[in-house]
């Protein structure tokens, strides 16, 4: 990979591990191409992480994050291996991001609530913490604790609802409904501070973006290559990012030569605002 792409950023990391009573050696590798780096300033200070597990015969988890360009494409920025969804794993992951790709402040940051992500951030020493970045929490896994609490899919709808209201009113009216069914529920949803779930009070920081599908769609895209040794899992990775980046830049291309001057998304919502 370093052949091919000299830029990319790769990052061993060694550490022991067990089998048995014997001690032998395992591996975290972090790795972003070139090009990755270059794009994600060009994209919304926005980053989705997740991380799925390896299925083949070396087994860990791949880790992923990705983000978003102005016309709305999805654009991974970064991989690691590693042992396990841990705690150690996971700032592994997010101080080599934050590192060599995510190096500007201001970024918003999407997970599930998986308390080892919890703990990686808060041992950041502030790097994903505000007011350098906002760790807010996908609205689907919530909603899927919330139903694992309770048993009461009934009510899931309305926790929804709170999680994306656009104004304080509309917040306080939701929470109040769901208050009326029982403090239980207002009272589990009050252990999450509602700036990383609401989308009234995320200063902006979530873009939008409620959920953790981004990255999902990329795991699904690479859930063969899971499946793979690692060196090939590796290989796959560069060769379907170096033809998504290929098509993608002929896209922009034709588009500049017909003579248009923004992305598809701008020029809808600029014929939109000029029919209004």
């Amino acid at each position: 990979m370093c052949h091919k792409e000299p830029s990319a950023v790769v990052h061993f990391e060694t550490m022991p591990a067990y089998q048995g009573d014997d001690l032998v050696g395992d591996i975290r590798v972090f790795w972003s191409y070139y090009p990755c780096l270059r794009a994600f300033r060009h994209c919304k200070p926005i980053v989705q992480v997740d991380g799925t597990h390896l299925y083949g015969k070396y087994k860990g988890c791949l880790l992923v994050a990705v983000s978003q360009d102005g016309n709305n494409n999805i654009v991974p920025i970064a991989f690691a291996i590693v042992e396990g969804e841990t705690s150690d794993a996971w700032h592994f992951f997010l101080r080599n991001l934050r590192q060599h790709v995510v190096t500007r402040d201001g970024v918003g940051l999407i997970s599930d609530r998986h308390e080892s992500i919890n703990v990686a951030v808060e041992r950041s020493n502030g790097a994903w913490s505000p007011l350098r970045a906002f760790h807010m929490f996908c609205i689907r896994h919530i909603k899927s604790n919330f139903l694992r609490k309770f048993k009461a899919p009934y009510l899931q709808k309305l926790v929804v609802n709170i999680e994306y209201s656009r104004t304080v009113r509309e917040y306080e009216v939701r929470y109040q409904r769901l208050r009326e069914w029982g403090e239980a529920y207002t009272n589990w949803l009050n252990r999450i501070p509602r700036e990383q779930y609401a989308l009234t009070f995320d200063g902006g920081y979530q873009w939008g973006h409620m959920t953790t599908n981004l990255v999902e769609c990329i795991n699904s895209v690479l859930k063969g290559a899971r499946n793979l040794p690692i060196t090939a899992l590796v290989k796959a990775t560069f060769y379907r990012l170096n033809e998504l980046f290929t098509r993608k830049r002929a896209e922009a291309e034709a588009r500049i030569n017909y003579g248009h001057v923004f992305s598809d998304v701008v020029t809808l919502k600029l014929h939109a605002n000029q029919l209004a």
